[in-house]
């Protein structure tokens, strides 16, 4: 089976990574953020087209979806995206989510859950999801503020009781410095790590570090320079020419090169972008095409 031309679909040519050591999942993956609004002030989406680009991201070998309650504009929500277009899920589809914030009137996410809301939460994303237990939950933390400074203990054993119950299968942290990274750790197992980073964002270096000494999946938000650390393409532009790639293909190509526990999960509410961002997967990058990116 070929699909666009490959023997093997896009997501599946850069490897696997077994989440919380057991969890298959390809390492090029789909976030659905922008599913229901390009930005959280902007306008709602069409809902049919993120359908259809969730059940494209399936055809094209996507096995991680990355989604949040609070990812919804209007009346078009994520998670129900999610239901609409895939269940009854496939088997081996692994569906991750974030608990945490909590949008304002204008929907942007500036509010934090304290350890009695977390399970209010998880509630809503199961029932969103449609399913009885969760596969991956992030505990989201600081807002849009830096990493560090406060103590995330107890809602991270808010989730931990959570899991325990087996409401959650695997529990992860967003957003946190080693510290908090180590915090977790000692009250329950962490399975992945989403922070910011990209190819010009390496600020959260010594937190992969950590990741990759203890298996843990190193999942970056902002992937492709969202937010606000946008990304040079001047700078990248030797590497697309060599590659005939986009931005957007290396960015991702040097992402799934930098460590063996990153995962890749570009969002978008578009077909033609999520091809594109598929199609990173046949990129291989040369050590001249590392080292020019590190200058």
């Amino acid at each position: 089976m070929t699909t666009n031309g490959y023997s093997v679909s896009p997501a599946a040519l850069t490897g696997e990574f077994r989440l919380g050591g057991e969890l298959p999942v390809n390492r090029l993956g789909f976030g659905a953020m922008r599913l229901p609004t390009g930005t959280f002030g902007g306008p709602a989406r069409d809902p049919e087209t993120g359908i259809a680009v969730l059940r494209r991201a399936l055809e094209l070998g996507v096995n991680h979806i990355d989604t949040a309650w609070f990812y919804r504009r209007g009346g078009v929500v994520a998670n129900d995206l999610i239901r609409t277009a895939l269940a009854p899920y496939v088997d081996g589809l692994v569906i991750a989510t974030k608990v945490g914030p909590l949008p304002d009137s204008s929907g942007v996410p500036s509010g934090e859950a304290g350890p009695a809301q977390l399970r209010g939460l998880v509630e809503d994303n199961l029932r969103g999801l449609g399913v009885d237990r969760l596969d991956l939950v992030y505990l989201r933390v600081g807002g849009m503020n830096a990493p560090g400074g406060v103590s995330i203990s107890d809602r991270f054993a808010a989730l931990a009781e959570l899991r325990e119950e087996g409401l959650i299968r695997h529990l992860g942290v967003s957003n946190v410095d080693a510290a908090q990274l180590a915090e977790a750790q000692r009250i329950a197992p962490v399975a992945a790590v989403q922070n910011s980073f990209h190819v010009q964002d390496r600020g959260d270096a010594e937190v992969l570090d950590r990741c990759e000494e203890a298996g843990i999946a190193f999942v970056p938000f902002f992937p492709l320079g969202g937010g606000w650390r946008p990304i040079d393409g001047a700078r990248l532009a030797g590497v697309m020419a060599r590659h005939q790639a986009t931005m957007s293909q290396v960015a991702l190509a040097w992402l799934l090169a930098s460590s063996p526990v990153m995962l890749a999960i570009p969002g978008t509410g578009s077909l033609d972008h999520l091809e594109e961002n598929m199609a990173a997967g046949r990129i291989r990058l040369t050590p001249d095409d590392l080292a020019a990116l590190d200058d």
